[in-house]
């Protein structure tokens, strides 16, 4: 991996992460399209510069993360449907990860999906606490992203606006989640494929988690203002467009498979 196709995975990763557009399958997408070799720095790559995106959600509401026991606790009760899920299916969620035509479908799929969640969830409830039930609820919610091209975060605030939270709380709860979610997946890979990371290459996954981290910044900023002005459709086209693209490159026979 270069530094050039670090800094071009971190940018996707960091504006991707938290939108309802999949992050692994824009990365995936990305890989194909540089034409990269996959090997399994590579790999860890792409999951450890999770780092830096969910530092920037520490970073931006680090006074929420002081507030109460409560708040970890109910993030815990959120995590524990995809952590045990993941335990699990983990060898067959890897085997999804290199099918691109997976990612294209789901993106296409999704799309349709967000162009209707708006009037499905038009009644919104501004004050609404996050109870543990919920938390529960959002959490299975996740576990749909398991499947490469759903998005962790299309899947948790769809999740939380299903439990009549408003736009504004989803989106805040499913960046809340992402930070345990994010964490144990990276540090898993980390301390599963921690050899392939050398001094050769520790510089290029520093690089990559400083741009992921900036990124992600700036994303999430932008994300929270845009969804309470003007809702999913963007979102849902913007994925409807990818896929079908997608799709019609595979079927034509264009090779956009990982390497």
């Amino acid at each position: 991996m270069t530094v050039f196709e670090a800094i071009v995975i971190a940018v996707v990763e960091g504006i991707t992460e938290f939108l309802p557009i999949s992050s692994t399958g824009h990365m995936i997408i990305s890989q194909a399209l540089l034409g990269m070799e996959i090997d399994e720095f590579t790999k860890a790559f792409t999951v450890n510069i999770q780092f830096g995106a969910i530092l920037s959600v520490v970073v931006l509401y680090w006074k929420r993360f002081l507030q109460s026991w409560s708040f970890y606790q109910k993030l815990f009760v959120a995590f524990l449907p995809a952590a045990a899920i993941g335990f699990l299916a983990g060898d067959f969620i890897d085997s999804l990860l290199e099918n691109v035509m997976v990612v294209a479908v789901m993106l296409l799929i999704g799309g349709v999906l967000l162009l209707f969640v708006d009037k499905w969830f038009r009644k919104e409830n501004e004050n609404q606490e996050i109870t543990y039930p919920t938390a529960l609820k959002i959490g299975f919610w996740q576990c749909i992203a398991m499947i490469p091209g759903v998005s962790r975060s299309a899947a948790t605030i769809i999740g939380g606006m299903q439990q009549k939270l408003s736009r504004k709380n989803a989106a805040e709860f499913s960046f809340f989640l992402a930070v345990p979610t994010m964490a144990a997946a990276s540090t898993y890979k980390l301390l599963k494929d921690y050899k392939h990371i050398t001094a050769e290459n520790i510089d290029i996954l520093i690089i990559g988690n400083l741009v992921a981290f900036v990124v992600a910044m700036i994303a999430i900023k932008t994300f929270i203002t845009f969804l309470q002005k003007h809702g999913f459709k963007v979102f849902g086209w913007y994925r409807i467009v990818v896929g079908l693209v997608l799709i019609i490159l595979l079927l034509m026979g264009v090779d956009l498979k990982v390497v």
